[in-house]
């Protein structure tokens, strides 16, 4: 007989937010070039259309390598930190963005270790 005890979702405020953020800055260019392809690096900047809005070219949207603050100036939005912008990029409020997030890098949402470990 299978165990179908269901798997208790984390509340918002048991969401490790900052050591997600962590994880994802030391893997910041690859997430970036999966989420957002066809950027290139200007200094600190990761610079690439917007593909929430019809961005024709390059240059208003980017994203700081080094923290992770992100806008899109020709609009006025802006981020503080990766979960932001998955939050941003695909919709989703920051607290589903941050447990796909972490489910994505293999980290404990809670506590931002290695799941399994």
């Amino acid at each position: 007989m299978s165990d179908h005890r269901k798997v208790r979702k984390p509340r918002s405020s048991d969401i490790s937010y900052t050591a997600i953020n962590a994880a994802a800055l030391r893997v910041l260019p690859v997430l970036l070039n999966r989420w957002l392809p066809g950027g290139h690096c200007a200094g600190r900047e990761y610079v690439v259309r917007n593909p929430t809005r019809h961005d024709a070219h390059p240059g208003s949207f980017s994203i700081n390598m080094q923290t992770g603050r992100w806008g899109d100036f020709s609009v006025e939005d802006y981020g503080r930190d990766i979960i932001a912008l998955a939050a941003y990029l695909s919709g989703l409020r920051q607290s589903e963005a941050a447990l796909r997030l972490a489910e994505m890098l293999g980290i404990d949402p809670s506590t931002g270790g290695r799941r399994g470990s």
